[in-house]
């Protein structure tokens, strides 16, 4: 899978190969009209921090926004949360590059919240408070299910921030003509300090606010390209996707399965277990567990749900008449000349619809796409950031390390110390990732989620024997094969585009980890809770459905 955007375009550097030799020089060219674009996003965001923070007077309102959003407006912050400038850039080259094969990611992220909306949204809100550890810990043992959580919440969350903030280093150092490396990693400090800047002062009402400018933002910015594309080919579909078939080389291959990821029983078997790791992992991811805490009912839940996946689906609708235009219009081998894994091909389209390069209306239209990608990189990684500061302070801070003393001041100040914390670090390790492949940020960001966090819940919620040994097992067992797989695979090594290209140990094929972690985990929590029983996670679990179902009792 190295020739398409690898694995989950969501999480990917969001835009590290945005510009190509030809994007820059027009970049260069209007450079102004970038920079006044970036300074009114940002100036913008933090005018909604700053008002956020005034609103922000206890726990809840810090962690959920004291539950004040409607379902319509947590739509939007969801789908913010999950559309990066990645999804824009992956899958309209992977559509460009392999046509109907690259669709299908489109249609696994669509399909997850089908998952999400009808196993986890309503009982997930009624259930906790702040974190996915809130559910398990409400009939478990509190310190060993808190801790294995928020470990599992905190890693996946930084393997995501690393890819955006390498992303984000990047994409701003390239538009703003930033050169060397020092002055790229203060790029990288200063997009980094504005991330921690909107957690530790906005707290969740900042970051669902920027969450939803975003979307929007993202959602026009899309419809704006896919207008131009559309009008182009006379509004005839038909005619788009024959014109897009010729000029990709592959004729009505290009059209029907298999272009990609029918060459091998391993390729076939590696967009399987990747496939299993999309739908599954999505309702475990804790970015997106903690936007249904934001809402004052379970119905709002289901309702928000119900936006994204309206939201979403439009999206992703949209992506195929950028992928397939791309490929019409721009043409795989420019698109590969100026990146092999296609991310440039919605920029380049974007300045053909505009005018071409040098032209005044491709220069804005990049301009546009490169304020959104930098829009986007700002509310994920804010998302990521409160998501795992949220968890530290309340699940680890204080219920394991203050055993429940600690008063709601002192759990928030946790919280935007934590923020800090984890900002720096992700810093830190961003400057020294240059060479950090996205693949296995993603699979281990993914993989963690569905085989660790979502088998956890479900068994919390569904099954009455589940008890504090076999979310222990299911949690760190997920975790540990997981990273094992991963670093046995050719995301690490064995490969030019591995993480280590000079060696080779990777004797697990498939570059997803997700057919082997994701049944072990599950596994793993069955045996767990078999080994031993637990009287008192038993009598409780009536008292727990009877709140997950009705929301008797909750909060």
């Amino acid at each position: 899978m190295s020739s398409v955007a690898p694995l989950h375009p969501a999480a990917l550097p969001d835009a590290v190969v945005l510009l190509s030799a030809a994007t820059t020089e027009d970049a260069g060219e209007h450079r102004g009209l970038i920079i006044t674009l970036f300074a009114v996003f940002v100036a913008a965001t933090l005018g909604i921090t700053i008002w956020a923070a005034r609103q922000t007077k206890d726990a809840t309102d810090f962690y959920a926004g004291g539950r004040s959003f409607s379902g319509f407006q947590n739509g939007l912050a969801i789908s913010g949360d999950y559309m990066s400038a990645a999804s824009f850039l992956g899958i309209a080259g992977a559509i460009a590059l392999f046509g109907y094969d690259g669709f299908l990611y489109s249609i696994g992220f669509l399909v997850a919240w089908l998952v999400a909306l009808l196993l986890v949204a309503e009982p997930l809100r009624n259930s906790g408070r702040f974190t996915m550890a809130d559910v398990l810990a409400f009939r478990m043992r509190q310190r060993p299910v808190r801790t294995a959580a928020g470990t599992s919440t905190i890693i996946v969350s930084i393997f995501y921030l690393l890819a955006q903030m390498v992303g984000a280093g990047t994409l701003v150092a390239l538009l703003l003509g930033v050169e060397g490396e020092g002055a790229q990693r203060l790029v990288v400090v200063l997009v980094g300090a504005l991330m921690v800047l909107y957690v530790a002062v906005g707290g969740m009402k900042g970051t669902t606010w920027v969450q939803i400018v975003k979307a929007v933002l993202l959602i026009a910015g899309t419809l704006l390209i896919t207008i131009l594309v559309l009008n182009r080919f006379g509004w005839n579909i038909s005619r788009l996707l024959s014109e897009a078939a010729d000029a990709s080389g592959h004729g009505a291959a290009f059209l029907e399965p298999g272009l990609r990821y029918g060459a091998t029983a391993t390729t076939q078997l590696d967009f399987l277990s990747l496939g299993i790791a999309l739908v599954l992992g999505t309702a475990g991811l804790p970015h997106i567990l903690v936007r249904f805490y934001t809402v004052p009912t379970a119905r709002a839940a289901r309702t928000s749900v119900l936006w994204a996946i309206g939201i979403i689906g439009a999206f992703y609708l949209m992506t195929i008449a950028l992928g397939f235009g791309a490929a019409a219009l721009v043409g795989p081998e420019t698109i590969t000349e100026s990146n092999a894994a296609g991310n440039t091909a919605a920029p380049l389209l974007a300045q053909e619809v505009g005018g071409g390069v040098g032209s005044t209306g491709g220069a804005v239209l990049l301009a546009v796409i490169s304020a959104v990608a930098f829009a986007t990189i700002l509310a994920v990684v804010a998302g990521l950031t409160l998501a795992s500061s949220a968890s530290f302070a309340h699940d680890l801070w204080a219920n394991v390390i203050r055993r429940g003393k600690a008063g709601e001041r002192e759990e928030v100040l946790a919280a935007k110390l934590a923020a800090v914390a984890i900002g720096a670090v992700a810093i830190v390790l961003s400057i020294f990732a240059g060479r950090l492949n996205a693949a296995a940020l993603v699979a281990l960001a993914f993989a963690v989620a569905a085989s660790a966090n979502l088998p956890t819940l479900l068994y919390s919620l569904f099954w009455k024997r589940f008890n504090t040994r076999g979310a222990v097992f299911s949690i760190y067992g997920g975790l540990a094969s997981s990273v094992l797989l991963v670093v046995f695979s050719p995301v690490v090594s064995g490969k030019e585009t591995a993480l280590i290209p000079g060696m080779d140990f990777a004797w697990f094929p498939l570059e997803n980890p997700g057919i082997v972690s994701i049944p072990l985990g599950f596994l793993l929590g069955l045996v767990g809770t078999l080994l031993g029983r637990d009287d008192e996670a038993e009598a409780k679990y009536s008292e727990m459905e009877v709140r997950s179902l009705t929301g008797a009792g909750a909060h």
